[in-house]
């Protein structure tokens, strides 16, 4: 049996809340590294005009999931229904996309849509997902809508995460804030405060603190054991 994943939840709190189901559905596609993410809608698939007042509105059949001009084209064909709409169902192809998912929008009214989409049939609209994808965890870490804290890295260190793939050691950060414990989610920012990576930390806000500017070799004698040299390994940080 298949759970249930639903955004409109009456109990929900803001800390858990995505926006809509189709964004919920494409963080989830992503996670469990599925082939497939299909959204049912109250339209047959996306047009490239509104249905509802251009008679002979043409629907997309196929397209790639990162067209930057779907989110034109959906914008005109909102879907009144819940929270989301066609410009929500066109951002999740393009997510749930970075794992490698195509999207197929289609009528929730289609007679077995799911056992004939399942048999291969073409219904709606299918956005397919380019050849570049990433890994589900980091698709999680680039995803993550509540980041606990933000460090700042000084120039090398911005080199090292994104020109040569490097882990970001204690020696790189400049400055530290935000309340975290280890293992929480934290953006890595360029000494002008763009955003370049996120990743999970190693030590608190505090232990950073008070290791950051000095060398892994002296983690030990700053605060009285070592965890891990990484303050955040490369295998749990994404670039953006």
């Amino acid at each position: 049996m298949s759970p249930v994943i639903n955004e409109n939840d009456t109990v929900t709190t803001d800390e858990i809340r995505f926006g809509d189901n189709d964004t919920l559905g494409a963080l989830v596609t992503n996670l469990i590294e599925a082939e497939v993410l299909v959204l049912l809608t109250d339209q047959p698939g996306l047009y490239r005009s509104d249905p509802r007042k251009d008679p002979n509105a043409e629907l997309v059949r196929q397209a790639r999931a990162a067209d930057p001009t779907l989110e034109a084209i959906a914008g005109g064909s909102a879907s009144q229904i819940g929270s989301g709409g066609m410009l929500t169902k066109v951002l999740a192809a393009r997510r749930a996309a970075r794992s490698g998912a195509s999207t197929v929008i289609a009528s929730g009214r289609e007679q077995d849509v799911l056992t004939r989409l399942a048999a291969g049939e073409p219904i709606g609209t299918e956005l397919t997902a380019d050849t570049m994808t990433l890994a589900a965890r980091k698709q999680w870490l680039a995803d993550h809508v509540r980041l606990a804290g933000k460090i700042t890295l000084d120039a090398g260190a911005v080199r090292a995460l994104t020109r040569d793939g490097k882990s970001l050691l204690p020696i790189g950060v400049i400055a530290c804030s935000g309340t975290f414990e280890r293992g929480a989610v934290v953006a890595c920012c360029d000494p002008e405060g763009r955003e370049i990576a996120r990743g999970l930390i190693n030590y608190s806000a505090a232990e950073t603190q008070r290791i950051m500017r000095k060398p892994s070799s002296e983690i030990a004698a700053l605060l009285g054991y070592v965890d891990e040299l990484e303050l955040i390994h490369r295998n749990n940080l994404v670039l953006l």
